[in-house]
C-alpha cells in the first residue's frame, strides 16, 4: 500500500465506526501475515490466523484484510478505505 493510500485512509472522517471492529492494517511476508485490528472496546490488538477476539476467530489474512469466523459465520473485514 503506498504512503499516499495510508494517509488518505488514516484521514477519512468515519472511517472507524465506534463499537465495531475494524481492520488497522496489515503486514508480513504473504506467508505470515498479520493484522492489527481496532476491537468494539477501542483496544488495538496484533492478530494471526487463529487468534481468537471476542468477535470470533482470524480464519485468514490478506492485503485486504482479513476473515473472521463468529457462530459458524464467516465474514471479510475490510482495511477502510482499501
Amino acid at each position: 500500500m503506498s504512503n499516499a493510500k495510508v494517509q488518505s485512509a488514516a484521514t477519512q472522517r468515519g472511517a472507524l465506526k465506534k463499537n465495531s471492529v475494524s481492520v488497522l492494517g496489515v503486514f508480513g511476508p504473504k506467508a505470515d501475515m498479520r493484522a492489527l485490528m481496532r476491537l468494539s472496546s477501542g483496544r488495538v490488538k496484533e492478530v494471526k490466523p487463529g487468534s481468537r477476539v471476542a468477535s470470533g476467530t482470524v480464519i485468514a489474512i490478506d492485503e485486504h484484510g482479513i476473515m473472521l469466523r463468529q457462530s459458524g459465520q464467516t465474514r471479510r473485514i475490510a482495511i477502510p478505505g482499501g
